[in-house]
């Protein structure tokens, strides 16, 4: 008897150790049993508890009735099947007629405490099911990517999310983006973390960074780089003249006649031979503020830049021309035609703001929770950050650390994929031999 009791002790123990030291481990060896056992014995509890259950219908109302007996109970959700994952518990549910998804959204928070997890997410899969996520812990504490992801040309894993998935960067889904976080709100890291995805894939990096200093460093594996606003306007002017010409190639590539079928038809970059493709280009912009704001009433060579910027967001995709802008306030006090460029970023990412204004420039469209949320990340959460998509639902991620060391290593160690663009050759960076030859070889020793 004193060796179970021993045994237990040890058990309880190690799986408090755990579950201070290590969540994950706790939860893949502990907290999966204990959640499944604890949704199976008390989920029609948890759903009369959250109200998400339906009266019973007439017929069975009116037959209790007839025969005299007790009124039937409330009818719950139907529970299809549970899945327990890496970070928590998936539950695919059956709704009742009469209930639908936001019922489940809106009881988020009764079910988080219900159930004892983390946290809780719902998504409707389809007409009348569900799909509830059940965090076990929380995910974005210690960041830690998977080891398998699913990357692709032009789709990059930038983030965890809190619920244990994984959130990509797909240009080809979303092609341009609005990055805004305050100072030391970890958005130079996500920053690098794009940077140090795209270095190892076929693709031209363009660069402008007027404060010289954040992409300076990667210099290796940009095709062109710049770092003050006259620059900048002749770089913009030059891809908007590299996108006319990609158009003029699809243009003579579509063959368009009555015979020619539909598949043969190219109406962007990726419909047209490999052999003609031209290379996608990702241009980062790194405090948007430097180029957009001028002392001059009206100043032409801001004109030039946001006139450039608007053609390239409007019409960049198909040529393969991508947007990344970073800033720390994206809104119309940065003068005329910031609203009109704002509108064509699809992507909107929220670091930690100092005001609620700053959030409300990028999700004010999109959902009032998400600018909530934006403003309640708390100090010590640096790379946390709120995302918003264009159909309202928005989501929390965190980007794993990433330090300047290991994204000017990827960039050094994929210099030689830097693509030839002749309309950008004038904007090269150029190098210096003796600091770039230094870490090489010190990488190769």
């Amino acid at each position: 008897m004193s060796w179970l009791l021993i045994a237990i002790a040890v058990v309880v123990g190690s799986a408090l150790l755990l579950k201070w030291r290590r969540p994950a481990w706790y939860w893949l060896v502990f907290g999966i049993l204990f959640a499944a056992l604890r949704i199976r014995f008390r989920y029609a509890a948890v759903m009369d508890a959250c109200h998400l259950t339906v009266p019973a219908s007439r017929l069975r109302l009116a037959l209790a009735r007839w025969s005299k007996r007790p009124a039937p109970q409330q009818r719950i959700p139907r529970l299809l099947w549970l899945r327990p994952t890496r970070t928590g518990v998936r539950l695919r549910i059956k709704m009742r007629p009469g209930q639908d998804a936001f019922e489940f959204s809106a009881a988020g928070d009764r079910l988080r405490h219900s159930f004892g997890v983390h946290q809780v997410t719902s998504r409707e899969v389809k007409p009348g099911v569900v799909e509830i996520t059940l965090t076990g812990y929380d995910v974005l504490k210690h960041v830690q990517m998977p080891v398998k992801t699913d990357r692709g040309l032009l789709k990059i894993p930038v983030a965890l999310v809190e619920d244990g998935s994984v959130h990509y960067r797909d240009y080809r889904e979303v092609p341009h983006s609005v990055t805004v976080g305050a100072t030391q709100s970890g958005k130079s890291v996500f920053q690098r973390t794009v940077i140090k995805e795209l270095a190892a894939q076929p693709v031209a990096l363009v660069g402008i960074d007027c404060k010289t200093i954040e992409l300076d460093p990667f210099a290796r594996r940009f095709s062109a780089l710049v770092d003050n606003p006259n620059d900048a306007a002749d770089l913009l002017e030059a891809l908007v003249v590299r996108m006319e010409g990609t158009y003029d190639v699809i243009r003579h590539e579509q063959r368009i006649s009555a015979d020619t079928p539909d598949a043969e038809i190219a109406a962007n970059i990726w419909d047209l031979p490999e052999a003609l493709r031209p290379v996608p280009i990702v241009v980062t912009i790194d405090e948007i503020a430097e180029l957009a704001m001028s002392a001059k009433r009206n100043d032409p060579r801001r004109d030039r830049i946001i006139t450039a910027l608007i053609r390239l967001a409007q019409l960049g995709r198909a040529a393969g021309v991508f947007l990344d802008i970073y800033g720390q306030r994206f809104g119309s006090e940065l003068g005329d035609g910031i609203t009109m460029l704002r509108a064509q970023l699809t992507g909107r990412i929220v670091h930690r703001v100092n005001d609620e204004s700053t959030a409300k420039m990028a999700f004010g469209d999109i959902s009032p929770h998400a600018v909530f949320a934006a403003t309640q990340i708390p100090n010590d959460r640096r790379g946390m950050a709120v995302v918003g998509y264009s159909t309202g639902e928005w989501t929390r991620i965190r980007t794993p650390h990433t330090s300047m060391r290991q994204a000017v290593s990827a960039c050094n160690r994929y210099a030689h994929l830097v693509p030839d663009l002749p309309e950008l050759a004038r904007f090269r960076p150029v190098l210096d031999l003796a600091a770039v030859e230094a870490p090489a070889v010190a990488e190769a020793a």
